[in-house]
């Protein structure tokens, strides 16, 4: 295996694996810190940080040895038994983001199913809706994860063409209208309201600045649970521990994943009060791993560091850096359009439709010059450094992507 290439070992991807991935032909097999690299020995900056899961940086020594020191002891009991870790993993994240009841589990999308779930149970148990009726409340635009009861709530045909039939209690409306949201709230079966705070997979699409404060205001008077998915927005990426908290609000039920374990283990936690998480019994739903020992330690290490590091100011810090700079760049070229963003999530939208092939373009050249990035709809390519990177190596970066750029103004 150590003699093959780059090209081999892509080839053998292809041969034995689904073809569900369509990746940048890049091959890697190490990572530390901000940087990744190939098979061949070619470095690069990852600037995807395998979508926000690397926040702390690749292979932080901390949560490695909380890996390596736990994975020794026991790694795995499933729930039948109780193991000595899990219970102050308990505590440590419900103190830690102020709420009753933290129910475990290993992946976003087993979040949000979680909470989905979590909120039906109430809107049955509490608010008393007839049975069956419930509503979950999306938005357009939405992204969290592949299953039936992800894409149900999806209106991107790449994610729902071809597997229907689908969930039945979704409503979707437009994403940043308040209106539309005031409206479908109206009606009595409607259970809760779940959105990003900033939708990542859509393109980094960022709503007006009283937009979640005001939703979360109108779920509350209508008796709606707000579900915040921060599974890619949380854990210091935005600026601050969560993106709600931007906006100064404790959403009902709260999702966490990806960064939750800095990438080094499937780790995902729904968080609510104990009116929400007590409707559900013991038997009803659940996971073999959620709730691992194995999990839990390298979850505590993971927040550990995200606050110990200032890993959250330094997000905030360099996100308004890295805007500013592209800013600047934007007012003289053509190709790019705009830059959004919070903290160290941040896009560009390259001037050319969805269809085009610009921006994979701009991917495979930047990748030449020692940066890793990848579009998403096409003409849309999301930055989000791990947030351990400083202000030399970001501005390093800007200059190869701004450098990369040029070569493709028209």
């Amino acid at each position: 295996m150590d003699n093959l290439t780059s090209q081999n070992i892509i080839e053998l991807e292809y041969k034995f694996g689904a073809h569900n991935y369509h990746p940048l032909p890049v091959v890697l097999k190490e990572g530390k810190g901000v940087f990744v690299w190939d098979i061949e020995g070619k470095k690069y900056y990852d600037f995807l940080s395998a979508y926000s899961a690397v926040n702390q940086g690749h292979c932080h020594p901390v949560i490695i040895k909380a890996l390596i020191d736990q994975s020794k002891k026991l790694t795995l009991t499933s729930r039948a038994f109780h193991n000595n870790v899990l219970g102050n993993y308990e505590k440590y994240i419900t103190s830690l983001f102020g709420y009753d009841k933290v129910l475990p589990m290993n992946t976003g999308v087993e979040g949000g199913e979680t909470a989905v779930k979590l909120a039906r149970k109430w809107a049955y148990e509490v608010k008393k809706v007839p049975a069956n009726q419930a509503k979950i409340i999306f938005v357009e635009g939405n992204f969290w994860g592949r299953t039936l009861g992800a894409i149900s709530s999806s209106t991107d045909p790449s994610s729902t063409t071809g597997f229907g039939p689908f969930m039945p209690g979704y409503e979707i409306i437009p994403y940043n209208d308040i209106f539309a949201l005031k409206n479908a709230l109206k009606d009595p079966n409607v259970a809760a309201f779940m959105v990003e705070p900033i939708q990542g997979e859509a393109g980094v699409v960022v709503p007006d600045s009283d937009y979640l404060s005001k939703a979360f205001s109108l779920c509350q008077k209508s008796n709606v649970l707000f579900i915040a998915d921060e599974v890619q927005t949380g854990i210091g990426r935005t600026g601050k521990m969560l993106c709600c908290d931007h906006h100064n609000f404790k959403p009902d039920i709260l999702i966490l994943g990806k960064a939750l374990s800095g990438g080094v283990f499937p780790v995902s936690a729904i968080l609510s009060s104990d009116e929400v998480m007590l409707t559900i019994k013991p038997g009803e739903h659940g996971s073999t791993f959620g709730g691992n020992p194995l999990a839990c330690e390298v979850a505590i290490a993971a927040l550990d560091v995200i606050e110990k590091e200032n890993m959250i100011e330094n997000a905030e810090k360099l996100g308004k850096i890295f805007r500013k700079e592209i800013n600047d760049f934007i007012k003289n070229s053509s190709i790019t359009k705009l830059v959004r963003g919070k903290g160290l999530l941040n896009a560009i939208v390259i001037n050319d439709d969805e269809n085009g092939d610009t921006a994979w373009n701009i991917c495979m050249s930047m990748a030449e010059k020692g940066l890793l990035a990848k579009p998403t709809h096409g003409n849309i390519i999301r930055f989000a450094p791990p947030l351990i990177i400083n202000e030399e190596q970001l501005k390093d970066c800007i200059k190869i992507i701004t450098t990369t750029l040029n070569e493709f103004d028209k």
